[in-house]
């Protein structure tokens, strides 16, 4: 394989340049370190490395300094030190396409996932529920596509459930026990999703992975930025499972890929941890398996973490491209981390892997690379190069005007509401009532008290009528991780 093109990370102790191939970063790799060892400036090089070859990526902003590179970069003494340092003298700030993405819609173009887009595996993951309820969640799926019922936000969802919970005992014979407790209690959980501001996130127009995979006239990579600075802290369960949402519709949806010289796409899921904590093993295993298939479509994925442990073995075991920054190794987990990564690399004679580990200064990281073979070579202990953008936040004039600027703010600003779930059982529930005779006729029986028909229809009637949308004939029902699971109809 062609040796060319690379991406410059910065010199090893001898000067030399350590430059991984392009065609190697589908293979996937992580980026690990203690907070403050240098993990973003790391990841910003990549992405811009990445963008200067024509590469899209996706990356969350988690700090909202990865919004620099958007601006271009600024000579410092600091950075002049750092450059004669790794003998680097091709250096040139520039700044670089970005597109900036919100799930609230605030301080990005707003993200949005359609409730069967996310499938019940990944929907149950995000609502924390137990084997029970999550039975009941795949029978209600099951449900909505045979009634041909769309799921698309969270009404239909509510929507759906109380219509189930209704019919709950004609539904029975066929779909299985659909327990009132059980409704309940994921009804509870939407509420409380809701109440994170997550109700905003799912709805029309959905998001399309292939406005994600952007390259500029000049045919640079657009940079996708997912503004995390409150989604972490505010709703972590729903970052992760919009990043399980991603993978999946990435694997579903792009065609299969040979070899090629550089990825079709390249992801970074930055606090990987939240992604595997709590997660169920059933899920872990399909984000397994879509790891190992999904470099057949050209697409890389990188994990940024604290620490190696905090991604599973199998998931771990998959990545190619290691990039290992300090580690503190004060308690035993620490101390277990720092056995893992240097068991982890190629030995090197000029390298003490163990010591250098706890040994790192900022900036400073252990590289293993593939090479045109595909084998890891050995570990190098290499000192960063300094991004060519702006290190820490582009300035909110700057991002507005990128927003501004940017065809998808009018493709995704706008919400489409279209009939679905809530509006066919609004109109059955209207149509029953309608049929019925009136109230003190010798055929009704009698109301409970305080109870009317326009009240039933109340409940279940949406403030705004949805207008035709997009995307129809979607599947209905899906599971994570497309053909892995069925795939769609």
């Amino acid at each position: 394989m062609d040796e060319s093109p690379r991406i410059s990370l910065g010199s090893n102790t001898l000067g030399q340049e350590i430059a991984p191939l392009a065609a190697m970063l589908n293979r996937h790799g992580l980026v690990a370190g203690a907070t403050g060892t240098g993990k973003t400036v790391t990841l910003q090089v990549l992405a811009e490395g990445l963008s200067r070859l024509g590469v899209p990526v996706f990356t969350a902003d988690i700090k909202g300094d990865l919004s620099g590179l958007a601006e271009m970069g600024k000579t410092s003494p600091r950075l002049s030190e750092r450059l004669a340092a790794t003998g680097i003298t091709d250096h040139a700030f520039q700044s670089f396409p970005v597109a900036f993405w919100d799930l609230f819609g605030t301080l990005g173009t707003p993200v949005r996932i359609t409730i069967s887009e996310m499938g019940p595996l990944v929907l149950a993951r995000l609502l924390q529920l137990n084997d029970t309820q999550t039975g009941v969640l795949y029978a209600a799926f099951k449900i909505a596509d045979d009634e041909g019922l769309l799921l698309l936000d969270l009404d239909d969802l509510r929507s759906l459930l109380a219509w189930v919970g209704t019919h709950a005992a004609e539904l029975k014979l066929t779909y299985g026990n659909l327990s009132a407790t059980s409704i309940g209690a994921i009804q509870r959980n939407l509420l409380v999703l809701d109440a994170q501001g997550a109700g905003q996130v799912f709805g029309e127009p959905a998001l399309s992975i292939h406005d994600l995979i952007a390259t500029t006239a000049d045919g640079r990579g657009v940079i996708n930025l997912l503004d995390a600075t409150q989604l972490v802290s505010r709703s972590p369960d729903l970052y992760a499972c919009f990043l399980f949402w991603l993978l999946s519709e990435l694997f579903e949806e792009l065609p299969e890929r040979g070899d090629a010289d550089r990825p079709v796409l390249v992801l970074f899921f930055d606090e990987a941890h939240l992604l595997f904590r709590d997660t169920p093993k059933a899920l872990v295993d399909k984000i397994e398996q879509v790891v190992r298939l999904i470099r057949s479509k050209g697409v890389g994925v990188f994990f940024v973490t604290q620490s190696p442990l905090d991604v599973p073995p199998a998931v771990l075991g998959q990545l190619g491209l290691k990039i290992q920054h300090a580690l503190r190794a004060f308690t035993p987990r620490e101390q277990k981390a720092v056995r893992v990564v240097a068991e982890s690399f190629r030995a090197n004679p000029g390298v003490d892997t163990a010591l250098a580990i706890t040994a790192l200064g900022t900036g400073e990281a252990l590289v293993s690379t593939l090479d045109a073979t595909g084998q890891p070579t050995p570990v190098e202990r290499v000192l960063i190069r300094p991004p060519a953008a702006q290190i820490g936040p582009a300035s909110a004039q700057r991002r507005q005007e990128i927003l501004e600027a940017s065809v998808l703010q009018e493709r995704y600003a706008t919400t489409v509401n279209r009939e679905s779930a809530h509006e066919k059982l609004t109109a059955r529930t209207r149509a029953r009532l309608a049929a019925e005779p009136p109230a003190g006729t010798p055929t009704s029986a009698p109301r409970a008290p305080g109870r009317t028909p326009e009240g039933v229809g109340v409940t279940l009637v949406k403030s705004v009528l949805r207008a035709a949308g997009s995307q129809l004939g979607r599947q209905l029902v899906r599971g994570i991780l497309g053909s892995l699971l069925g795939g769609r109809r």
